[in-house]
């Protein structure tokens, strides 16, 4: 899908970053107690993008960076998409903006039906693929994503996510000649890169 040139968009874009640095504090907990990660790491810092975008207004808000961000690095896309849960409602939001279709990679395929392990929009060869995901820390999810999106065919030309708390997925991405950029990072929250604390 083609998104439409605005010599504005770089502005526009920095005002949207700072608009989801203040919606990922909203899903922010700091406790004296870690809490163990989904990647297996512990840390005193929790974030909970799900949480941070609960309100339509802001998933809208998030959703708008996005496509922002795609416009002003002009790449386009057919499909915007991720593994579920965690890219599920960002996708939706993207592609109800952008016009793009959205679909969902399941975290192993179905056992039933179809035996599908991508829902929503058939990737076919060639489709251009935005990848999403809200909390990244060793980038562990958009990589599962990119291996199911490459063996349907699709080529994967960028990767937001909401919130990168390391360093991981952007050298696990750029390794994979895939585009990665992150709207906000743990810096911008002030707090340490996972496995720092």
């Amino acid at each position: 899908m083609a998104i439409p040139a605005d010599p504005d968009v770089a502005a526009r874009l920095d005002g949207l970053r700072e608009a989801v640095v203040t919606l990922v504090r909203r899903g922010h907990v700091r406790r004296d107690e870690a809490f163990q990660l989904s990647s297996g790491d512990w840390s005193h810092h929790y974030i909970d993008g799900k949480r941070a975008l609960a309100a339509g207004h802001d998933l809208r808000v998030a959703a708008e960076a996005v496509v922002a961000l795609a416009q002003a690095r002009a790449i386009t896309f057919d499909a915007v998409g991720g593994l579920t849960m965690g890219a599920d409602p960002l996708a939706h939001a993207v592609a109800v903006l952008s016009g793009a279709r959205w679909f969902s990679v399941r975290k192993e395929a179905k056992q039933h039906g179809r035996g599908r392990l991508i829902e929503g929009a058939e990737l076919v060869p060639g489709t251009t693929v935005l990848l999403v995901e809200d909390v990244v820390t060793t980038g562990r999810s958009v990589l599962q994503a990119l291996d199911a999106v490459e063996a349907a065919g699709g080529r994967a030309v960028l990767t937001v996510t909401l919130l990168d708390r390391g360093e991981a997925a952007g050298a696990a991405m750029a390794a994979r000649g895939v585009v990665y950029e992150p709207l906000a990072t743990y810096r911008e929250l002030g707090i340490p890169p996972v496995g720092e604390g």
